[in-house]
């Protein structure tokens, strides 16, 4: 069974809250300006190259899907200990469900060492290599590896076990527009196989923009806003 996938194909039932506010709105006798929503954006010179700062946050909608629906958000926990290990926590929620990452932010790149979801927790022994150091993006690029993957329940109970072997390939740079905006991204490939029934799924491709992180994602979640500023993007 494959986490992101399952999680992707839940979807939330329509809110019959949003009849009521419509007849209510008609209702009223006059109408007045909504006040303005208080925000918080961070500062593009705050945040690294590969975005990790407390409190940031991206929304994304799956490729094809009508804008307006609700959205997955992703945003940055800060840090955690994961397996005795300083890792940086991310979580997205979204539709009834959610997905934690623990990752390990270092000058070799982005190092991924587990995934949890409600009653499921997936250890990357070693950790799991999905971006490489700064300096090393360019076209046809490639790194990748093998992980034992080690998954547990909530109780700590080992349910299976297996090996993991990925590969990433940059494939080009170019100019996308999404409903965040347009930007320059990298396009990547991942590729994974598995020993645990195909936990992963064998073939990705990913869009990274430095600054900004995944305008892409590799369940085919496109990215629809963030709440900092950036030079990327309009």
């Amino acid at each position: 069974m494959t986490f992101v996938s399952s999680f992707l194909t839940r979807r939330a039932a329509p809110l019959g809250g949003v009849l009521l506010a419509g007849l209510l709105a008609a209702c009223a006798p006059t109408q007045q300006a909504a006040p303005p929503t208080v925000t918080a954006r961070t500062a593009a010179s705050s945040v690294s190259f590969y975005p990790r700062e407390a409190g940031l946050a991206w929304s994304y909608l799956p490729e094809g899907e009508a804008a307006g629906s609700d959205p997955y958000v992703l945003r940055t926990l800060g840090p955690t200990l994961y397996n005795t290990q300083q890792v940086e926590a991310l979580e997205l929620r979204g539709r009834g469900a959610s997905t934690q990452w623990y990752r390990r932010f270092d000058a070799a790149g982005v190092t991924l060492l587990g995934i949890a979801k409600p009653g499921v927790n997936v250890m990357l022994e070693p950790g799991w290599q999905e971006w490489p150091a700064e300096n090393a993006w360019r076209l046809g690029a490639t790194w990748g590896g093998e992980t034992r993957a080690t998954v547990r329940d909530d109780a700590g109970t080992v349910k299976a076990q297996g090996t993991v072997t990925y590969r990433y390939l940059v494939q080009e740079r170019r100019r996308v527009t999404v409903p965040a905006g347009s930007f320059d991204v990298w396009v990547v490939t991942r590729q994974v196989s598995d020993t645990l029934g195909g936990l992963f799924p064998a073939t990705q491709q990913v869009w990274f923009a430095p600054f900004i992180g995944e305008v892409r994602t590799p369940e085919g979640l496109l990215l629809t806003g963030r709440n900092y500023a950036s030079g990327e993007g309009k």
